[in-house]
């Protein structure tokens, strides 16, 4: 049988060595013998397992381009997030795909992300390349980001600038009021159904538009 050093066992399942370290200590994932000498080795079969491949073939795990927009009125706005993600994974020489959503930042049932995730779960996924933050979730970034660290995935930013239209934002604030909105009575309710009226009113002033 095969054996890795940590290094490379590291490498191929797409984490650091130190985190195989802090594995082997919390017991998550231990070596499968440890030489003389106190290095560590891994063998094929722990590397099969951990991938999630029965077979001997272990194939590349893939590099995935994500973009998301809010609405089909961004269309062209997603068309230039692709072409600057080929771009940029090409100048890169990544061996890549690309999922695509049109849907809000805090709606965590889009098709592309639903993919994505179950992509993740499988140990195909190497790394995810997004423009912005923002373009995975408008918030619960940090439990796409753990769930990926589970499975050996790396998420690489382009731009960790800011970056969010105006009328997106305030469509993702319409949604969150309305939710919560749901969920009142009597005064509470009619204060946040004003609320979503002011919001909406804000967003569609000459002033907003200009």
């Amino acid at each position: 049988m095969k054996y890795y050093s940590i290094g490379e066992f590291a490498e191929l399942i797409g984490v650091t060595q130190q985190t195989l370290r802090n594995w082997d200590k919390t017991g998550k994932l231990k070596p499968s013998h440890t030489g003389k000498s106190g290095y560590r080795y891994y063998s094929q079969q722990q590397l099969q397992n951990y991938l999630g491949f029965k077979g001997g073939n272990i194939t590349k795990r893939k590099v995935v381009g994500y973009c998301r927009v809010s609405s089909n009125k961004q269309k062209d706005d997603l068309e230039r997030q692709i072409e600057n993600i080929k771009s940029y994974m090409i100048a890169k020489g990544y061996s890549f795909e690309v999922i695509t959503d049109i849907g809000s930042g805090i709606n965590y049932n889009k098709k592309g992300l639903n993919q994505l995730i179950d992509m993740i779960v499988a140990s195909e996924v190497e790394k995810i390349v997004v423009l912005y933050k923002d373009r995975l979730l408008r918030f619960g970034y940090e439990l796409i980001e753990n769930l990926c660290s589970k499975y050996g995935t790396t998420i690489e930013i382009i731009d960790n600038t800011e970056k969010t239209e105006e009328q997106e934002l305030v469509e993702d604030l319409v949604r969150i009021v309305t939710v919560f909105s749901c969920k009142l009575q009597g005064r509470r309710a009619n204060k946040a159904k004003k609320m979503i009226k002011e919001l909406l009113e804000d967003d569609n002033s000459p002033e907003s538009q200009a």
